[in-house]
């Protein structure tokens, strides 16, 4: 099967559960999370994570409001990883 992974991103203010509402509903979509990287700077929570959506079982704009809906005080953006790799060559 084709490798097809996505980038989801979140930023806002820190708050207990980010990490496992945005991980579950990943999961609750198919998707697997490969890589998270995530820090918190000056109470503001910023994560970046890599996602392979080979299984997934819903289209990357329903994932992304699905996800809102778990983080509604965050901003959350979810990008295929070609555009995410296109957009950020030099």
């Amino acid at each position: 099967m084709k490798n097809e992974r996505a980038v989801v991103t979140v930023i806002g203010k820190d708050q207990v559960g980010i990490l496992a509402n945005v991980s579950t509903g990943c999961a609750d979509a198919g998707a697997n999370v490969i890589e998270v990287t995530q820090s918190v700077l000056d109470g503001y929570f910023c994560m970046i994570m890599v996602i392979d959506i080979a299984q997934i079982t819903t289209d990357l704009d329903m994932l992304k409001k699905n996800l809102e809906k778990r983080v509604p005080s965050m901003v959350v953006h979810v990008m295929h990883q070609n555009i995410f790799d296109s957009m950020h060559r030099i």
